[in-house]
């Protein structure tokens, strides 16, 4: 009997001993397979979020690996769930395994499966009701939910939660107030900004790193004190392209076009410098640069000079226009009074243009008395979306103009309802409140 077996190697058939195939079939035969959180993991890691739920499924269904399932392997699926953007479905699926193993006092899945209801279609009711049955709150929850408002519009209750977070003691950190002073720039609290701004500078061992500062001259600038945005950003040393984007947008917004012009033209000077690559500065504007650089040749009127800056978008960086560029561009050829230019510029949009861009349109139509094209303009307008009532009164408004009093009855006749009243805001302590005129809605309206 032979001692040996055949094995190819390199294509050719060689002799082993039998002694050392036996060693390797042992080997082979003792090798177990990897345990369902190792396999979910690596998944994870790969980003193969799908992978991962359906790997869940297999193992949970498994009896040889149904004991292996434990807390991490419902945190691995929670977090493919929350990148997946599935949550209606698995999220609750997790979420009643969580209740079925009693893990309900794991702040760890707790935290997962809130950002999971959150990311679901902004599902607030049921993400905040995760946090209250938090048993021990830390400043991870407190934050996940601050965001979760925040991402969802609604920045007021996210100052409220901040408030509330303080009260419980609660001390936020570095990623708690970057969301904290977004929420302020959305809802225009510059008191509370600066009350934030105060307690990083004065308290100890926090690190004000460039995503806090960043978020600070945002804050700044969208609240409307663009000197101190200023002046937080020629105090940093190292900036980033959000830096230079948020004063130059911050400086657009506030009219003061040549400002972010300057600023623009001061941050290609410093690319093109010899050193720039070797001391590692060089910094490429991104698509949101350009928006503020178009708007502030919008607002300043430089027509010629926002069609280079476009063109260039395209051509020196290699950024695709996406539709707040297409919207800047129709704006400023509106504004300087190419009217027919602007409607030609949209008919060449690669992507169908949305009704603001066609609003923007119409509004130049009425103030130029363009009845023609606004005409064009309001039949698509009435296709994107019939039932904005701006559109009726621009329309009104032209015949008005053109003394045409019988077409403009019959638009008014048309408007169904009323358009929704502009609105005050007031800062009082952590919150921001809104006022219309009659407003007899309002909870504290005895007290007013």
């Amino acid at each position: 009997m032979f001692k040996f077996l055949l094995q190819r190697s390199a294509n050719k058939l060689v002799y082993v001993p039998m002694s050392m195939w036996q060693g390797k079939a042992h080997f082979y035969n003792n090798l177990k397979p990897p345990m369902p959180n190792q396999t979910l993991k690596k998944y994870l890691e790969c980003n193969n979020h799908t992978k991962v739920l359906l790997l869940f499924r297999t193992f949970f269904r498994k009896r040889s690996t149904f004991n292996s399932i434990d807390s991490f392997s419902i945190l691995f699926a929670l977090k493919a769930c929350n990148q997946k953007k599935r949550s209606s479905i698995q999220g609750k699926q997790l979420h009643a395994l969580i209740i079925k193993f009693g893990y309900e006092a794991i702040v760890q899945l707790q935290t997962s499966l809130l950002r999971v209801y959150a990311a679901e279609r902004g599902n607030l009711r049921d993400a905040h009701q995760v946090f209250d049955e938090i048993p021990s709150k830390n400043i991870i929850c407190w934050t996940c939910l601050i965001t979760a408002y925040v991402d969802n519009h609604q920045p007021s209750k996210a100052l409220e939660l901040f408030r509330l977070m303080q009260m419980d003691n609660v001390e936020p950190d570095q990623v708690t107030l970057t969301v904290a002073l977004s929420a302020c720039a959305d809802t225009g609290a510059l008191e509370m900004g600066e009350w934030i701004h105060a307690f990083v500078r004065h308290k100890q061992g926090l690190n004000m790193d460039l995503c806090l500062s960043n978020a600070l001259i945002n804050m700044y600038a969208k609240c409307g004190d663009i000197f101190n945005a200023r002046k937080l950003f020629d105090s940093i040393r190292s900036k980033d392209v959000t830096t230079w984007t948020s004063m130059i947008v911050g400086h657009a917004l506030h009219g003061q076009a040549h400002e972010a012009l300057q600023l623009f033209s001061e941050l290609n000077r410093k690319n093109d410098s010899k050193n720039c690559h070797s001391s590692g500065y060089n910094i490429t504007p991104n698509d949101v640069t350009f928006i503020g650089v178009l708007m502030a040749c919008s607002h300043a009127g430089l027509v010629e000079e926002g069609k280079r800056h476009f063109r260039s978008m395209t051509e020196d960086y290699g950024i695709r226009p996406r539709e707040p560029h297409f919207g800047c561009m129709v704006d400023l050829l509106c504004r300087g009074g190419n009217i027919r230019e602007a409607y030609e510029f949209i008919m060449e949009i690669p992507v169908l243009p949305n009704a603001v861009i066609w609003r923007t349109l119409l509004g130049a139509c009425s103030l130029h008395g363009e009845l023609e094209l606004a005409t064009e303009v309001r039949h698509k307008l009435h296709m994107l979306d019939p039932g904005y009532v701006g559109d009726s009164i621009a329309m009104s408004n032209i015949y008005a103009n053109r003394d045409m009093w019988s077409k403009k009855v019959i638009v008014r006749n048309q408007i169904k309802q009323s358009r929704a009243p502009g609105c005050s805001s007031i800062e009082v302590g952590s919150g921001v409140s809104e006022f219309v005129a009659a407003d007899d809605n309002h909870p504290p309206m005895t007290d007013i």
